[in-house]
């Protein structure tokens, strides 16, 4: 089977981080396995807690930071570390409910040409998440805030935009692969330097996806899934829906506004 790892960079909520590892423990036997914890230097002491917590498992690793770096470079911080074939990118608010890791890093590895791929995410009570994506353009990004308000041409474009104008029963090519459950080739993702730190938070699953799709295919893999809460934070947040806006203006200006080839 394929040697695997995986992080989670954490901030803030300790009792949430303690059920995604727990639940990450208890469904991947694999005794080689390496589960990485960055703790973005959590204001509420949850890198010394989670430090100083013994999960009964020499797997885990805690790595606390002692500031906020950003998503992206807080998982960078784990690359030089890596010795898996494949690297998992993990959210805090993600539960495993089956042994899903190992399988999928052997179907990354099985598929000629997939660098990169992510499972069928759900929410705790059971509907799909429509996370798998093409990739976007200022258009897209629009209609999916308009949709919902005024529907027609709007809504018609987020569905394209969240390709559920496609078959996604089946493994499925895409081109915007969701930061909160990813599965990299670890020797890509070496080659690519991993995500790019100019971005502090949001859209950097975007840009990495970019990287990736210069070495290799992207893919939606829905025999294997994953619970998944998703705090939607930019649009309870205007500063971080801000945030969210200054690293869109970057994305498109180092990967331009045209649509996809998916």
């Amino acid at each position: 089977m394929a040697k695997i790892s995986a992080c989670i960079v954490a901030y803030c909520d300790y009792e949430e981080v303690c059920a995604a590892v727990r639940s990450i423990l208890q469904h991947t036997p694999a005794p080689d396995f390496a589960l990485y914890l960055v703790d973005n230097g959590s204001p509420d002491g949850c890198g010394q807690q989670l430090a100083a917590t013994d999960f009964g498992d020499s797997r885990v690793k805690v790595l606390p930071l002692a500031e906020n770096i950003g998503f992206g470079k807080g998982h960078n911080t784990v690359l030089d570390r890596l010795d898996s074939d494949v690297h998992f990118i993990l959210n805090p608010d993600i539960l495993l409910t089956e042994d899903v890791l190992e399988p999928m890093a052997q179907w990354l590895l099985d598929t000629p040409g997939a660098a990169m791929a992510t499972p069928q995410l759900r929410y705790p009570d059971g509907r799909l998440q429509h996370l798998p994506r093409r990739k976007p353009t200022p258009w897209l990004l629009l209609a999916r805030q308009l949709a919902p308000k005024f529907g027609g041409a709007f809504r018609k474009a987020d569905d394209h935009y969240t390709m559920q104008d496609e078959d996604l029963t089946v493994p499925r090519r895409i081109e915007f692969c969701t930061g909160s459950f990813m599965a990299v080739r670890t020797d890509v993702l070496k080659k690519i330097g991993g995500f790019d730190p100019e971005y502090f938070m949001y859209v950097e699953d975007a840009d990495l996806t970019q990287k990736v799709l210069q070495e290799g295919t992207v893919w939606l893999v829905p025999q294997f899934t994953a619970v998944h809460a998703w705090h939607r934070a930019p649009m309870r947040d205007a500063g971080k829906f801000k945030m969210q806006l200054v690293s869109m203006g970057r994305y498109f200006k180092k990967w331009g506004c045209r649509k996809g080839r998916v």
